[in-house]
Order: C-alpha cells, then structure tokens, then sequence
C-alpha cells in the first residue's frame, strides 16, 4: 500500500447493530510509513435499498435512500508518519427500515471513509457495514390476538360416475410470532366420500414481494410437516407444531420496495383442496391472557366433541355443505405425522397431542440434518444476528428441507397468497369455499 500501512473504521464498543434513532459512533484508523498530504479526510455513513429483476445483481433498476450523511474530520494538511485515529459520530434517522438481504434486493447500511489527496496522488477508501434493526412489536399489530381459521370445501368425481364432498378446516393458536416460538396448528378433514384421501401437508412459508416495474414475488417453504390421509367416510384431526426459525420480521417499515409477509398453508394432495392462514412474525412477543380455548368443525353440530376439539363458535355460519358433513359424524380419528422437516430424530408422544417438541416424526435418511451443525446457525434470509433468553428446544436449520434453493419461485404468479392485512379485511374467521 505504499505509504500506507493500515486505513480502516472501528465502531464504539465494536458494535455492530443498531435502532433507528440510536447514535453510530467510532473511529478512523490511519497508519503511514512517510509523510501524506491530504486535501480532506471525510467520513460518510448511509443506508438505501436497491432492488433488481436479476438474481444478485447489484446493478440497481431502483434504488430507495434513507439517509447520506458526510463529515470532514480533517481538513487540507498533512499526516505524519505514524497512527492518527479520527473520531466520528452520526444520528441515525427514527424512520430507518431494517436490514434485509435477499436475490433481488438488499437495504444495506455502511460507513465509509476517504481520504482524498492532491492531482494526480491517489486517493484512499475504506468501509464497513452495519445493521439495523427496527423492532416490531407485536403486540401493535391490529387485530393480532383473533384466532386464525380458514375453512374450503371441496366437491371432487373419482372412478368416472362416484362423487363425494372434503372439507378441509385449518386454524392456529396465534395470528403473531416471534422467532424460537412453536406455532401450534390443527387442521379438520370431512372425508364424506368412498375415496382415501392422500396424505395432508403443512408449510411454513414465505413471500417476499420485490416491487420492480413488474413485481417479483419470491416464494420459500420455511418448514414442512406431513400428515397421513382420511379414511373413506371419516372425520380426522390432525396436530402440530412448526418451530420459528430466525426470520426477518414481516413488516420492513419505512421500506417501500420490499414487502415480506408470511403464513401457514395446509394443502391436501387429493383431492386438491387448500387453505391458508396469514401470520405475523415479529421481534416483541405477544402479550396475551391465558390460553384461549379453538373454533371446531364440531361446534356446528350435535355430536361429541373431542377434548381438544371444542371452544368457541365461529361468528359466521357455516359454508354450504357444512352441515352435510357434519351431519352423523362420529367421534375424530386422530392423523399421525408422517415427516417433519425440523425433526432429528423420533419422538415418542401422541399424535394429538401439543408439546414442547414436533410429533413422532422421522426424516428420511438421505435428508437428516448435519448433527454437528450449531442450533439455528442458518439465518433465513434475515441479516440481524439471532439471540433468544428462552428455551425453545431449537433443531439446526441447516436441515435440507429448510429454504432449499429449489423452493423458491421467482415467477411472476397471477394470485400471490394473499397478506396478513388482506386476510384481516374480511371477517375474524375466513370461511374460503372452492368448487
């Protein structure tokens, strides 16, 4: 480096994420072997989000900035040989979005320093990136602390002249999470039919909408859980648990080239027949009074209700074809879980039952998990380090079934599932019927 032996930017107390409105100080290290003349030595902190329609290109097609501050800790002189240390400090603005990486954009922060030297002599640059982050507090959310309940029905032929009618219920505990938590889910089947349905699958995902001049809208399976089918004639329960991993939250405030929003869809395989529950993710956690009791398929009829099963009674009325499931049912079966992708090995628990841990499950063996790997060592998708005081009995997320590459659809899909806000437009427990 010639003259220079050593330019770089160290930050108070080498601290590295901070909250909007928190004050971002350090100190410019300079060593030199001879004398440099210098014109200004300046230090500039900024922040902005660029985003593009190509994976990980940083050619921008729009870019969003936050704030662009420089200050001059030198003006025109001359350094001597040696260390100079140059102290600086920057506000950073309250309406800051929080950092977030992903293939078609980023909202970046960093810290540069120049030192610019007379004509023709060159000049030296150094940075160093930061992060932010904005808290989101759940508890701010409206309408937060409603239950999340979604219902569809479907009317499906099999060996060319049968037919037969599914409903397919879906709910759970809460509607915002933060990281570490364990989403509890439970989902509902009517098989009122002479056909076997195939087996029922329950997906973490996540959306990431990229708002170019066409949107792109980035799709990944967080987590998977897979449950065996319904008997012919049978009304089946099914329970579970995903655990959180570390995810950025779902609202970047103050960005607005970057939606990121998230929920649970429960899907049968056949006949086809989906729901989907929007949800939260934040970084306060929910403050909420003692365990609620949960809406069932059973409450619309005269029938036993399972332990698990009964609660409270939807405000709205039951879609067409409810009643004729409903109609003679018997007592619940209980599904077993088949597959979860965030579990190392078999657990030995009712199927029906909600614990600390995911229900019996086993990975195949070509995709268990690195053993050795860290707990939540993966971050997906968020840039913010991930601590947690409690103890939420994590698996590593390194596993192959978390947020494969494959996963993502980076199309351009006509009906994107729909958001946490458009899901609280309509009524507390959305009744979505398909044909």
């Amino acid at each position: 480096m010639g003259k220079l032996q050593e330019f770089n930017i160290t930050f108070t107390n080498n601290k590295v994420v901070y909250s909007p409105g928190e004050s971002l100080g350090g100190t410019v290290k300079i060593r030199i072997s001879n004398s440099l003349q210098y014109k200004a030595i300046k230090v500039n902190c900024q922040g902005s989000c660029g985003i593009s329609n190509k994976v990980n290109d940083t050619s921008w097609t729009i870019v969003e900035q936050y704030f662009n501050s420089t200050l001059s800790v030198a003006d025109k002189g001359t350094l001597t040989a040696g260390e100079h240390n140059f102290p600086f400090q920057f506000l950073i603005p309250a309406a800051a979005p929080t950092s977030f990486e992903g293939p078609f954009g980023k909202i970046t922060y960093h810290v540069k320093a120049a030192i610019d030297t007379p004509r023709f002599a060159k000049d030296y640059k150094a940075q160093r990136p930061f992060y932010l982050l904005n808290l989101l507090d759940l508890n701010e959310v409206p309408d937060i602390d409603h239950f999340n309940y979604a219902v569809t029905t479907k009317k499906f032929n099999y060996l060319l002249v049968k037919s037969g009618t599914l409903m397919l219920k879906a709910h759970s505990d809460f509607r915002g999470y933060i990281p570490g938590q364990v989403i509890k889910l439970a989902a509902e089947i009517h098989n009122k039919s002479g056909k076997d349905t195939g087996c029922v699958l329950a997906s973490l995902i996540q959306k990431v909408t990229y708002k170019t001049k066409r949107h792109i809208f980035d799709l990944r399976t967080i987590a998977e859980v897979e449950g065996a089918g319904v008997k012919a004639g049978k009304h089946a329960e099914w329970k579970e648990q995903i655990i959180v991993p570390p995810l950025p939250q779902s609202s970047l405030i103050g960005c607005s080239l970057i939606d990121i929003d998230y929920f649970i869809q429960v899907a049968l395989k056949s006949p086809e027949a989906v729901v989907n529950l929007p949800i939260y993710i934040g970084n306060i956690a929910l403050n909420l009074s003692p365990a609620r009791t949960v809406p069932s398929c059973l409450d619309h009829c005269d029938v036993p209700r399972s332990p698990n099963a009964a609660g409270l009674t939807p405000s709205a009325p039951p879609v067409e074809g409810d009643a004729e499931l409903c109609a003679g049912v018997n007592a619940s079966e209980a599904i077993p879980t088949k597959s979860h992708s965030q579990q190392r090995e078999a657990v030995n628990m009712s199927p029906s039952a909600f614990s600390h841990a995911p229900s019996t499950a086993l990975l195949p063996s070509h995709r268990q998990p690195d053993a050795s790997a860290p707990l939540f060592c993966v971050s997906t998708g968020a840039t913010i380090p991930f601590f947690t005081d409690e103890d939420p009995t994590p698996v590593p997320t390194s596993c192959a079934l978390i947020l494969p590459p494959e996963y993502s659809s980076w199309d351009y899909p006509h009906e994107p599932p729909p958001t946490y806000e458009e899901s609280c437009s309509s009524t507390d427990f959305s009744l979505n019927s398909g044909q």
